[in-house]
């Protein structure tokens, strides 16, 4: 190891080597005070191997906790069964509830972590966070604060689950802790995050989340207004507000278990305002002279918490400064003895290694699942069941396979912007809140952010969460919900947390009197690319259906995290080829009939000229085609994708092979379309026959006749279908 140290390391020492010994005074926290110590200590020299290990291309992660060690101090108020979502500086916080916890090992954790050993216990060496399952530490990689609206759901969830009879892997009375910078602070997601809070609070609803932002004054270059945070948050209604300077540890102590213990009693979140400092600038790259003066730099130094820590220790008489400083260096030398440890711990070695955590995936056990008859099917029919049999539309057959859901597992909870007393836009959710009452299905405030936060958290909590995106436009400013939180926490968590949730989306085109681009919007791209989530498009109702409880069971059973997108233009329809012949309607699923398979489409037909692949609303503009064409000597059979992630490759290509020609049939647009996928699967798999495509434009959808313009009609399918039938 290297010999370099760094200037706060060399002031800390100097300082408290000038320091005299004072008597005991018999009073204060002692032993608090030296735990605390002992794991700010650790942080601190955690953060000075980081950069030695970092500086010999040995370790790869340097983003410090120097300066908020204060963070400790939380940990100390909590109880270590209290979840806890931290922010990338709460080294303190992790390294003293470790210590909570006989058996852990949370310097070698972290040491592991910055190394990207396979041995590391929560990522596996995937990323360097701070989390473990046996100190209710949920990985987080946010620096954006992200994981906000998790930690709203997750403290929102614990008393719903609790209602519904639920058990969670948490006590009742756990209070939720979520850190994050001041500059974090700022962001939309943060801001929505805690408004979600407060309003859940306003009407009553149990809401045990304690808040905390770590203020030092810097978002990696950019100042925060002195004074911000507190004008921000420190006068808000309904949200309990607690401030402390992090260099004053007696204090810190103090405030920190009375705002821990207020939220624990009175089931309301409280924002805990932590004053600190942040020391060795933002990052092992981040040249910190380039935008602070020295003096600004050193003038910091004064308020380490490590050395208010070491302070009130030696003028409480609880240790002398030599003593300070020997249990100082004693840990440096534990650290540097576990960072050679960790050097020579194995490393993730395969793709499949490191992308086993993605997602686990049982098909037979999914199935299994899926295809049961629920237990209570006759009890929740009872006063409807002749009608839920159908034949449907394809919003009924949703509905009923909410319905089953939703009596089969009290855990299942349906929830979005007017899906409870409306029962939805177009009515997909009607009747479920009459039916299994307001716990169970419930309207959100409208905050696509707050939602899937909310699913996340949930599913945190042992719920299994069907929320409700109510246009496909407004998925795309949650994005990150999923992107960054959702499909990344079994990823990071080497499997052990995961987020089951059903994602139901109304989208695409095709909108009659309806619409404008917000409305009608065909953008999946920023869905289909996301490593471990499913994509389900269905079209028929019979599919949706069986498609929806697949997804349940999935998320049941795996986990998994599902995108249900619902075609808004055939919600109601019920015809296909003539006005009243019913073709677009199809009986509920018979028992035996209740699971598709992930990733298996759906046939048509059996020609041997041309293959038509497509999906949602391409499906039946692509049956109407190849009527047309059949009567014209053409064979034509037509694919149903159903699956838009995992594609069906197999089927796809059983399909093109039967025909030897292919035309895609994609309603979404031609640049970052579903059809660029497919064709590249079918190249890639070396289907060598003719294929082409035909698409909407690259363009947004506008109002009235003009979105037929642009929007792929059947006109240019079966344009297409011809000219590739006589090649």
């Amino acid at each position: 190891m290297s010999d370099k140290t760094e200037p706060v390391d060399e002031f800390f020492r100097a300082a408290v080597a000038g320091w005299s010994a004072r008597p005991s005074t018999g009073s204060g926290p002692g032993d608090e005070l030296l735990e605390l110590f002992d794991s700010q200590a650790g942080s601190r020299h955690l953060d000075f191997q980081a950069r030695q290990l970092g500086s010999q291309g040995k370790g790869f992660y340097s983003i410090g906790s120097s300066g908020h060690e204060s963070n400790a101090a939380v940990a100390a108020a909590l109880r270590p069964t209290d979840p806890a979502l931290l922010h990338y500086r709460s080294g303190g916080f992790y390294v003293h509830r470790g210590g909570q916890v006989p058996g852990q090992h949370p310097l070698r954790d972290v040491l592991l972590g910055i190394v990207a050993s396979a041995d590391e216990p929560i990522s596996a060496g995937r990323h360097k966070v701070f989390g473990n399952a046996e100190l209710s530490v949920i990985p987080q990689t946010s620096t954006i604060a992200s994981h906000l609206p998790r930690a709203v759901g997750l403290a929102f969830s614990l008393g719903r689950a609790a209602k519904l009879g639920v058990p969670t892997a948490w006590p009742a009375d756990s209070v939720v802790v979520c850190s994050f910078g001041d500059a974090s602070a700022n962001h939309s997601t943060a801001t929505g995050a805690i408004n979600s809070a407060l309003h859940c609070a306003f009407q009553g609803l149990p809401m045990p989340l304690l808040l905390v932002c770590e203020d030092n004054g810097i978002g990696i270059s950019v100042r925060t207004p002195q004074g911000w945070i507190e004008s921000t948050y420190g006068n808000r209604a309904g949200l309990r507000y607690f401030a402390v300077d992090g260099a004053d540890p007696v204090r810190c102590l103090a405030v920190a278990r009375e705002a821990a213990d207020w939220v624990r009693e009175h089931r309301a979140p409280a924002f805990l305002h932590l004053r600190t400092v942040r020391l060795m600038g933002h990052a092992g790259s981040d040249v910190e002279s380039g935008y602070r003066s020295r003096t600004e730099i050193t003038t910091d130094y004064q308020r380490d918490p490590l050395l208010g820590t070491a302070k009130a220790l030696v003028d409480n008489g609880i240790l002398e400064p030599g003593e300070v400083l020997a249990r100082y260096e004693d840990k440096r030398a534990e650290v540097a003895r576990i960072a050679e440890d960790a050097l020579g711990r194995r490393k993730l070695g395969s793709a499949a290694e490191v992308m086993a955590s993605i997602y686990q995936d049982r098909p037979d056990v999914i199935a299994r699942r899926a295809g049961e008859v629920p237990p209570r099917r006759a009890e929740v029919f009872a006063d409807q069941l002749p009608e839920a049999e159908g034949p449907l539309t394809l919003a009924q057959a949703i509905n009923r396979s909410l319905t089953e859901e939703l009596g089969r597992d009290p855990g299942v909870v349906v929830f979005g912007e007017d899906v409870a007393r409306k029962g939805g836009v177009y009515g997909v959710t009607r009747g479920l809140r009459k039916k299994f009452g307001g716990t169970k299905v419930f309207d959100t405030l409208l905050d696509e952010q707050s939602i899937l936060g909310t699913a996340l958290g949930a599913g945190l909590a042992g719920l299994l969460p069907i929320p409700e995106i109510q246009y496909l436009a407004y998925v795309h400013n949650a994005a990150d919900q999923l992107r960054g939180e959702g499909s990344t926490l079994s990823f990071f968590s080497n499997g052990q947390y995961r987020n089951p949730m059903v994602v139901r989306i109304a989208g695409y085109g095709y909108q009659k009197g309806f619409g404008g681009h917000f409305h009608n919007d065909d953008s999946v791209a920023a869905l289909r690319d996301l490593p471990g989530v499913v994509v389900a498009s269905p079209s028929r109702p019979d599919d949706a259906a069986a498609m929806l409880r697949t997804c349940v069971a999935a998320a049941h059973e795996d986990g998994r995290v599902c995108v249900f997108l619902e075609p808004i233009a055939l919600y109601h329809t019920r015809d296909l080829h003539e006005p009243g012949d019913g073709e677009w309607l199809a009986r509920y699923p018979a028992p035996g009939e209740h699971h598709v398979p992930i990733g298996r489409a759906r046939e048509y037909g059996d020609g041997d000229d041309l293959t038509l692949v497509s999906f949602g609303n391409g499906v039946p503009m692509s049956l109407r085609v190849a009527k047309r064409l059949r009567e014209r000597g053409i064979g034509v059979r037509v694919l149903d994708l159903r699956w838009l992630a995992p594609l069906p490759v197999e089927d796809l290509l059983a399909a093109a092979r039967a025909t030897g020609r292919v035309l895609v049939v994609d309603e979404t647009r031609r640049s970052g379309g579903v059809s660029e996928p497919v064709v590249t699967a079918l190249v890639d798999d070396g289907f060598a026959g003719p294929i082409a495509r035909v698409t909407s434009e690259d363009s947004f959808i506008p109002l009235g006749a003009a979105a037929y313009h642009v929007l792929l009609d059947e006109d240019t399918i079966e344009t297409a279908a011809l000219e590739l039938a006589k090649r």
